[in-house]
């Protein structure tokens, strides 16, 4: 499998861009919990340099529990400017999850407070832009395995995500949210019938509704 490549980034900076904000979410497909996304600004300096400790760097769903720790750890020891933002199952069901997810890019991207007088791009995830943002996008479909900086918004909102799931197994024990943290295993759906949905399961998805 290919890594994903800083090509874009760098053409983008030659090209006399003067800030790249980067955005991803996680937990789109899970039974319960948040989606999360982080959103990151690098600057050219960034991939001017060779960043040895992060070889190997790709798309969360692609690296192991401590791989992605690993990684997240390091770009964090990098002082990149990074927000993390949320929605939660209510939020998810009042919108649905397509639409909770976009108010939650819109809210990380805000957090990092985008210098849009500078001549930025927000790099997204998936195939569309973020609506009711001012600065200029480009949607890159599977961005988390083509582009560098859209990866590095994937791992540290996934290792964020699964730390609040692994909190969450403490606060409603019995799901293994521990393990499998939210998304719908045969071992989670088998605890869901047994106990029933609880207060962070989405009520709008199809395996939880038809239980309530």
């Amino acid at each position: 499998m290919k890594l994903p490549s800083k090509t874009l980034e760098k053409n983008l900076f030659k090209s006399g861009y003067r800030l790249i904000y980067a955005v991803d979410e996680v937990g789109m497909g899970c039974l319960a919990g948040p989606v999360v996304v982080c959103a990151v600004a690098f600057k050219k300096k960034f991939f001017g340099q060779s960043h040895e400790k992060l070889n190997g760097l790709r798309e969360s769903k692609l690296l192991l529990p401590h791989q992605r720790e690993k990684f997240a750890k390091e770009l964090l020891t990098e002082n990149l400017v990074y927000a993390i933002s949320y929605a939660h199952p209510k939020t998810i069901d009042k919108l649905n999850i397509y639409q909770a997810s976009r108010l939650a890019m819109r809210n990380a991207i805000n957090k990092i407070k985008p210098q849009f007088n500078l001549k930025s791009i927000i790099l997204v995830d998936g195939n569309k832009k973020i609506p009711g943002l001012k600065g200029k996008q480009l949607a890159i479909v599977k961005g988390d395995r083509k582009v560098f900086a859209i990866a590095c918004a994937s791992i540290i909102a996934k290792v964020y995500r699964d730390k609040m799931m692994t909190r969450y197994a403490k606060k409603y024990p019995g799901y293994g949210f521990e393990k499998h943290k939210g998304y719908g295993t045969k071992y989670h759906q088998a605890q869901l019938a047994s106990l029933g949905p609880c207060e962070i399961h989405r009520k709008s998805f199809a395996p939880v509704a038809k239980l309530i």
